[in-house]
């Protein structure tokens, strides 16, 4: 079990490297060599999870849409979460914005491949699940709408990205939602939906505590 858990870390360890050096310098101009070097660990480790930078690219974009959200009264404030809680993220962790950045890069994708294409389908599956419960309005197609909250988020971000470092991503985000839900939401749901600025930060931080506290449940 201890020899298991630290193959996990050392995954964990050699992922966020690779994100490290993936968002600075982009996937060309990136060596395993590199890597290598912020992640602390034998080439021997490295191989042992990742056989080639095309793998560790995948490693991280594979990461992307593993957010597993609290879940909430209805489906679409779910969906608006998940995009909040990326926003939030991207400020400080690398994994994410390795994997915006891998996403987007034109020659790299075509070896490893995009992670929206994962976003999508879960953004549909929520507007599905919304669907079926009346929370949007008639005209709405889930995965059309998908498609358009995920090019406005991407929008939203190389904005942020190119004019504040991504400071203020999370007021971007919450501006995004602001204009759009309004056209796709029933009016009684729209009213309780919670779309500011730091619905992520609020978001994250209640995931971070349940996570805490389940090895205490399982000792308990």
């Amino acid at each position: 079990m201890a020899q298991q858990e630290r193959a996990i870390r050392t995954r964990a360890a050699i992922l966020q490297a690779a994100a490290e050096v993936f968002a600075e310098r982009g996937y060309a101009a990136t060596t395993v060599a590199d890597i290598l070097k912020v992640a602390g660990v034998t080439k021997g480790a490295l191989y042992f999870h990742f056989d080639s930078k095309k793998a560790l690219a995948k490693g991280v974009l594979g990461v992307q849409t593993s957010l597993d959200v609290p879940a909430q009264n209805f489906k679409l404030q779910e969906m608006v979460d998940t995009a909040m809680v990326v926003a939030h993220r991207l400020t400080h962790d690398p994994v994410l914005r390795a994997g915006a950045k891998l996403s987007e890069d034109r020659d790299g994708r075509s070896q490893y491949g995009s992670a929206w294409p994962a976003w999508i389908e879960l953004l549909t599956r929520y507007l599905v699940e919304a669907q079926q419960r009346n929370e949007v309005l008639a005209h709405v197609v889930p995965r059309e709408t998908a498609e358009f909250v995920l090019t406005a988020f991407h929008g939203a971000q190389t904005y942020s990205h190119l004019e504040k470092n991504l400071t203020d991503i999370e007021y971007r985000v919450s501006v995004l939602f602001r204009h759009m839900l309004p056209s796709i939401a029933a009016p009684a749901v729209l009213a309780n939906l919670d779309t500011a600025p730091d619905r992520g930060a609020r978001v994250y931080a209640q995931m971070q505590s349940e996570s805490e506290e389940l090895p205490a449940l399982r000792a308990g």
